[in-house]
Formats: structure tokens, C-alpha cells, sequence
């Protein structure tokens, strides 16, 4: 078994938009593919000459959230300490669906995810950051 992939992708997480439809086909907008895009580049970086994983694989996802500016600085503190838990946008759902950008890179296809957990949190440093292990 190898060592865990830990792919980061910097900046504020965005879930996977809903497909829109249009001239009789559905299609993804494109600030997702964007997003789904550079979450594949981070991925072929943190995988370097790796291939991707072919077994049962867990995924652990952490989706680090900016607090809001126009929050107190008591509140603020209280956010970044972990006892204010963020419930915006972008839905933990949608968050999930993004790993679809680490099909053909860290794994063959996302049915071989058997596990995962997943979170958001309040962070200084917005990121996503997704943890691959094999199973």
C-alpha cells in the first residue's frame, strides 16, 4: 500500500454547479469546469509520476472556508476556533461531486471510492484539500 495522496487546491472551495441545458444537451458551466480543471492540475501535481490507483480507495475531503469580513473579531476568533461551523454555500453535496476531477489522475474512476468523510470549517487560508489512501 502506498502513502496517502494530499492534493491541495488553494482558494475559496466551489461545489459542482448543477448541468445546464441548452440546444437539446446537458453541459457543466463553465466556472466549474475552471474549478474542475485546476483541481486536475493540483492532482497530477501531488501524484507526480505516480498512476492513478486502481483498488478500493478512501477519500478524506476538507473544505476550508473564509469567514466572513463583516464578522466581529469575537466571532471571528470564535469561527477559526472551530466553535462557529460555516453553513453557506458551497453545499457539502456539491463539494463531493468535484472529486469527479480526479478521475483518469489519482484513481481510475470515483466507484472505487468505498469511504470518505468530508467537512467545512473556517479557515484563514481558504483551500480545498482532498486526501486519497488506499483501502
Amino acid at each position: 500500500m502506498s502513502a496517502p495522496i494530499t492534493i491541495i487546491l488553494a482558494g475559496e472551495p466551489r461545489g459542482k454547479g448543477r448541468p445546464r441545458f441548452g440546444n437539446g444537451r446537458s453541459y457543466t458551466d463553465e466556472k466549474t469546469e475552471n474549478y474542475e480543471a485546476a483541481l486536475r492540475i493540483a492532482a497530477m501535481g501531488a501524484m507526480g509520476a505516480r498512476r492513478p490507483i486502481e483498488g478500493p480507495v478512501a477519500v478524506d475531503i476538507e473544505a476550508r472556508v473564509p469567514v466572513p469580513a463583516s464578522w466581529s473579531q469575537k466571532k471571528r476568533l470564535s469561527a477559526l476556533a472551530g466553535d462557529v461551523l460555516p453553513t453557506t454555500k458551497p453545499d457539502i453535496d456539491n463539494i463531493v461531486k468535484t472529486w469527479d476531477a480526479l478521475n483518469h489522475v489519482v484513481f481510475n474512476d470515483d466507484r472505487q471510492i468505498v469511504q470518505a468523510s468530508v467537512r467545512k470549517v473556517y479557515h484563514e487560508k481558504p483551500a480545498l484539500i482532498i486526501t486519497v489512501s488506499e483501502v
